[in-house]
């Protein structure tokens, strides 16, 4: 049995996400992981797809749009706070923020993300602002 966490939101970036955008890393149990991500007013993330691991994305602020693509089914859904989606394994996604503001989601990432090999480049909806990095 694990012992329970407490954690204070970090005020600085953890890591830079594959995507490109900013990450404060949370907590994690057996079963999955909490992440905050933070993408700048007016940038545009690098289309990932995930090998392994799906995620749930509730936006906290900010505005813009997000891009998913599972084989011939695609969408973009206008997001901004209060916004929930999913990210099933092997989903093509991008984001872009809109506005003067970042866009800022929290991650649960299911299982815990393994390591930098489980994104992958794909082709995405927009051209990307932010080069793609490993987590």
């Amino acid at each position: 049995m694990r012992d329970f966490s407490t954690k204070h939101l970090p005020d600085t970036p953890d890591a830079i996400a594959p995507d490109g955008s900013n990450v404060r890393i949370l907590l994690e149990l057996m079963g999955g992981g909490m992440a905050h991500f933070e993408l700048a007013a007016g940038e545009v993330s690098t289309a990932v797809a995930h090998r392994t691991v799906e995620e749930i994305w509730f936006f906290l602020s900010g505005s813009g749009e997000m891009w998913r693509r599972q084989n011939q089914s695609e969408r973009v859904v206008p997001v901004h706070a209060g916004i929930c989606i999913t990210i099933p394994i092997g989903t093509h996604f991008q984001f872009r923020s809109f506005g003067q503001e970042p866009l800022v989601a929290i991650g649960v990432t299911m299982p815990p993300w393994p390591d930098e090999c489980e994104a992958y480049v794909v082709e995405g909806k927009w051209g990307a602002t932010l080069p793609r990095k490993s987590r």
